[in-house]
């Protein structure tokens, strides 16, 4: 048994990953701002230290990597267009943060410290799918910032000697992505409406791909990065390798849900990406990942939540 620091881990993926972590019997610390996190997250979870503060204030950072022995690095503002509007807001948090906890790990002797980044730090790739190796066209501060920290969490590992991953992140879904988050990802504004009725809104023509990750695989790929020998030092991609259209995204919900609805159709916004697509040989070499929740399998998984959220009358917090 091994102790894990999972920083945001009230949000949306770290609160799967704790699950995840309690399931396998391992001693857990969470440290979350709250700020995009929810309590509610963790409280079918027993026995986790939740630590509520937040990464840039150097005392809380010391303090929650005491004892610990990993670290997966979830905590960020994930918004590009949040961090087009405040880019030093979100500096703060995805690179200031980031830097500090680095910093107090390396202090700590953490074995290793897992960095989430962003499919965004490509751009517009000019080769799909997108590999490892592609050099990095970051459209947004967001994007920047994230590329920053994996550049930060290579040079720790080269002038300190601290164990470091980052894993490319695709487009993650699933159960407890908040609509109502300015955070939120297309899926959970698309099922919040089919719950509602409400009209979508698609940004651009709608003909735009990404690779969506259901949270499940995300999950299973942040655990085996933590401990696999072959991952130490890499940048890894996850997803599920295959991209479909924000058009085709909706369709393909309106069947599952029994419901029909129109979108509409808005300017496209600054810094998005036209089209993205992962290429996960390295992941599959490394971590001996697989998809193991397919897209339908886990969009139906993601309306049933949303559905029964609403038949609780549950509000989206």
């Amino acid at each position: 048994m091994a102790a894990y620091l999972v920083t945001g881990g009230a949000g949306f993926i770290g609160s799967h990953l704790v699950e995840a972590l309690v399931d396998r019997g391992e001693t857990v610390r969470v440290v979350d701002s709250l700020v995009a996190g929810n309590r509610d997250n963790l409280s079918q979870v027993k026995g986790v230290d939740l630590v509520v503060g937040d990464l840039v204030d150097p005392t809380v950072t010391d303090e929650v990597v005491k004892g610990i022995d990993y670290v997966v690095h979830l905590a960020a503002i994930p918004s590009v267009p949040g961090s087009i509007a405040d880019p030093l807001a979100s500096n703060e948090a995805n690179v200031s943060g980031t830097l500090a906890l680095l910093s107090a790990a390396m202090r700590h002797n953490i074995r290793r410290v897992v960095f989430a980044s962003s499919s965004a730090i490509y751009g517009n790739a000019s080769t799909i799918p997108i590999r490892e190796d592609v050099a990095p066209d970051p459209l947004s501060p967001y994007a920047l910032q994230k590329l920053i920290g994996e550049q930060y969490g290579r040079l720790f590992r080269e002038l300190y000697g601290l164990d470091t991953v980052s894993l490319r992140y695709f487009n993650v879904f699933g159960p407890r992505q908040e609509p109502s988050s300015p955070y939120s990802g297309v899926i959970s504004l698309f099922a919040r409406c089919l719950v509602t009725g409400q009209r979508p809104s698609i940004y651009g023509d709608g003909e735009q791909t990404r690779d969506f990750s259901y949270v499940e695989n995300v999950v299973a790929a942040t655990l085996q990065a933590c401990t696999m020998a072959e991952a130490s030092g890499r940048t890894i991609n996850v997803s599920c390798g295959k991209p479909v259209s924000l058009n085709a995204l909706l369709d393909l919900m309106c069947r599952l849900s029994g419901s029909k609805l129109v979108p509409r159709f808005l300017e496209a916004r600054t810094g998005e990406v036209r089209h993205s697509q992962a290429d996960i040989n390295l992941a599959q070499a490394l971590l001996g990942y697989r998809s193991l929740v397919q897209l339908e399998e886990g969009l139906q998984r993601t309306l049933e939540w949303h559905n029964a959220k609403a038949s609780l009358g549950v509000s989206d917090k």
